[in-house]
């Protein structure tokens, strides 16, 4: 019998009480700065960095929460087919679609939301990154019909944080489909006399700028967001000359026009209030 483990050890941990279990996600490391940041004080400060302010990705729900008034329901969105091509490259395209589900507890790519944004009335539609990169197949494309058919029917604006990686490969035609059809879907808004914005996020590119994405009756990004069709690299290759310090990004789309104004996300449901309230001549409460 080995004394000290039989014996003096659980004398020990009598004495002295079990030790606490630490978790192993209290501290977050910056992908800007790579200074290390308290995970608390980061989510206090919607996973934006105390230190530089690199604007980190959210989920779905947390923009969501952090956008709407408390007490915001989600909208039921139709559930379309699984795998129309029966894809398959290392893996099932059904096998990857079902994990995408099982971590992050959504149907697809986009979760919607209705309630208020300060005490008006407001459709949001929020891209989840993390489910696929937030690739835009059948599902996504179904989630912004839903939108926009909710907002025409409780006739209020439109409001769109778009983060994807563009089209979905694994749906092919099927995916680019949801092109024109997501372009239908914010033209019935607009024709409904309805304002529809969109909220550039870290990273808008391929299919989905080419889409609605641009269609915005007012253009937002957030601060450093990469937004583009096609990568910088693919570019240059195609007109041989080097692009511009900070091409593609949010700061640079500003000063050419691109976009109507980059918002710092503390500032996000502020400045959403202040513009519907602009847009539909409407009395505002303060956002909180």
């Amino acid at each position: 019998m080995n004394w000290i483990s039989e014996w003096a050890l659980p004398k020990i941990k009598t004495l002295f009480g079990a030790p606490r279990e630490m978790p192993d996600n209290l501290w977050h490391k910056c992908p800007s700065c790579e200074k290390m940041i308290f995970q608390n004080d980061l989510e206090a400060n919607l996973r934006v960095c105390t230190h530089c302010g690199h604007h980190m990705r959210l989920s779905s729900k947390q923009r969501l929460d952090a956008t709407l008034d408390e007490g915001w329901q989600r909208a039921d969105i139709e559930k379309v087919p699984v795998d129309p091509l029966r894809f398959k490259d290392q893996r099932r395209y059904a096998e990857r679609l079902k994990e995408a589900q099982a971590k992050s507890g959504m149907e697809d790519a986009v979760m919607v939301g209705h309630g208020a944004i300060a005490g008006q009335r407001a459709v949001v539609a929020v891209f989840e990154f993390a489910f696929m990169a937030g690739s835009m197949g059948a599902g996504v494309g179904e989630a912004l019909v839903t939108a926009a058919r909710l907002a025409v029917l409780q006739d209020a604006p439109l409001v769109v944080f778009a983060s994807s990686g563009g089209a979905r490969m694994q749906e092919g035609a099927v995916s680019l489909m949801q092109m024109p059809r997501t372009v239908i879907a914010t033209q019935m808004v607009k024709d409904a006399g309805l304002p529809f914005i969109v909220v550039l996020c870290d990273p808008t590119t391929g299919g989905v700028t080419a889409s609605f994405a641009m269609l915005g009756d007012i253009q937002i990004a957030e601060p450093g967001a990469l937004i583009g069709f096609a990568g910088a690299r693919v570019i240059e290759q195609t007109v041989r000359e080097k692009l511009p310090e900070g091409f593609q990004r949010a700061e640079y789309l500003l000063a050419n026009g691109i976009l109507d104004m980059v918002v710092k996300r503390a500032e996000m449901r502020a400045t959403l209030a202040r513009l519907l309230g602009l847009l539909r001549g409407e009395p505002r409460a303060e956002a909180a």
